[in-house]
């Protein structure tokens, strides 16, 4: 798998139907799980872009997969620029998946979108939202800031989106680390839509 949520995913799953099955009185009920897992595939995504204000100009659209980039070796998203404490909005509808405050992404929030879609927001100076939350499209979730190891660089959003469902066309033989693209989509395709 390739990222901690991906895996929760799949082991949350895999268990659900694993425990349907094995328990007489569920039995019926093994289908479910795979029935809410189609509904979200037919969920409708349109997306904004996720800091107030911003356009297509406020991002390098040749900044996705970068290489090198740090101990990650590749850049899995975008870098969105604005002014520290500028509102960082859901670029979709979703669920708050979790909040974070640590590790390369500072403050950083999850959101479980559309088409199954985990939407990744990071470098946050303020997290203005709380797990299980539903958001709409446009709804502040957090400000723009520099926090993690962004910190001493100018205040942006790292903006990833990742899917737990390979898109096996996506899969890039000569970049490196090519074989994770089946698992991250190139925000600056969908934003420009």
């Amino acid at each position: 798998m390739i990222t901690n949520t991906t895996k929760r995913f799949w082991i949350t799953l895999l268990t659900s139907i694993a425990f349907l099955v094995r328990n007489r009185a569920y039995r019926k009920w093994f289908w479910l799980p795979l029935v809410v897992v189609g509904i979200g595939f037919l969920i409708p995504q349109n997306m904004i872009i996720p800091v107030a204000g911003a356009t297509i100009k406020n991002w390098d659209d040749h900044s996705f997969w970068a290489y090198p980039w740090g101990t990650s070796i590749t850049h899995k998203g975008i870098d969105i620029f604005a002014e520290k404490g500028t509102s960082v909005i859901a670029a979709t509808k979703g669920i708050v998946v979790y909040t974070h405050k640590g590790g390369k992404g500072g403050k950083s929030v999850m959101i479980l979108g559309p088409k199954w879609r985990f939407h990744y927001y990071a470098h946050l100076d303020e997290i203005d939202t709380f797990p299980l939350a539903p958001v709409a499209a446009g709804s502040v979730i957090g400000t723009v800031g520099d926090t993690g190891n962004a910190k001493g660089k100018p205040p942006h959003l790292h903006y990833a989106i990742t899917t737990p469902f390979p898109y096996i066309n996506l899969r890039d033989d000569t970049a490196v680390q090519g074989w994770k693209k089946m698992y991250y989509l190139d925000p600056d395709t969908w934003l420009r839509q």
